[in-house]
């Protein structure tokens, strides 16, 4: 894991734990009924707190990929015996595969609003609150808001008390925001940062319409906020450029 520590990116330092330990589980690396690393070893190889990791290990539980014996340890649980669905980065390598991703959320997430707003609690809501003000407090500050966003709309697959989206979702990862894969270094100009605020708008509205229990209006506000991303990467086709890996 030493490995990992030492390509790491200036993202939210827990997600950043779950998606190479998510990974590792995935790629077979460490199978079903494997004992994780102790806190302290995971503590030292990704240079991380202790609260850190806990919030790591607390992600991967809801995620069904681990789950922990106390006085004994946490332990492989997922994904299970059966083909996994992944998306690799390599899929992500075109304006074209990040518009198919988009077509696949636009279906998964528009039903997972109108379910939140159903079934979200108290708790849903104020993680839901806290994810939105990271990405504001990100785009306000021209810092990478791709972590917080992802996260957001994570808090909404947890909101549907339906385990089946948070998985699809924690194995998805941060790679389905577009800007992750499209945009990974791009300056918050003036141009930008009015984009990102139209971005905000629309969580808010998705929002809105969850703690306000209104089904019908989340799933618009989720289905018009990825519709209007993927109608900007379409038409971002029109003027081809590189795209860059990472």
């Amino acid at each position: 894991m030493n490995q990992l520590a030492a390509r790491r990116r200036p993202r939210t330092l827990a997600l950043e734990v779950v998606e190479s330990l998510g990974e590792r589980i995935r790629a077979g690396q460490l199978q079903a009924g494997d004992k994780l690393p102790t806190e302290a070893a995971i503590m030292e190889a990704f240079d991380v707190s202790r609260t850190v990791v806990r919030e790591a290990i607390s992600k991967l539980q809801a995620a069904g990929l681990v789950e922990t014996r106390h006085g004994i340890g946490t332990f492989v649980i997922g994904p299970g015996d059966g083909p996994s669905f992944k998306i690799t980065p390599e899929q992500f390598s075109t304006l074209q595969d990040v518009i198919a991703v988009l077509e696949l959320r636009i279906g998964l997430e528009t039903e997972a609003a109108g379910l939140a707003a159903q079934r979200r609690t108290p708790d849903n809501l104020a993680a839901l609150r806290k994810a939105l003000d990271a990405v504001i407090a990100a785009v306000e500050a021209g810092q990478d808001s791709v972590v917080a966003d992802f996260q957001f709309h994570l808090e909404i697959a947890r909101a549907t008390q339906n385990s089946h989206f948070i998985d699809l979702m924690a194995t998805l990862g941060s790679q389905i925001i577009p800007r992750a894969r499209l945009e990974p270094t791009a300056d918050m100009n003036a141009e930008r940062l009015a984009y990102m605020r139209r971005v905000n708008t629309e969580h808010e509205n998705i929002l809105d319409a969850i703690a306000n229990q209104d089904v019908e209006s989340a799933r618009a506000a989720m289905r018009t906020h990825l519709s209007n991303s993927r109608e900007r990467r379409r038409r971002a086709t029109e003027t081809p450029r590189p795209v860059s890996p990472g």
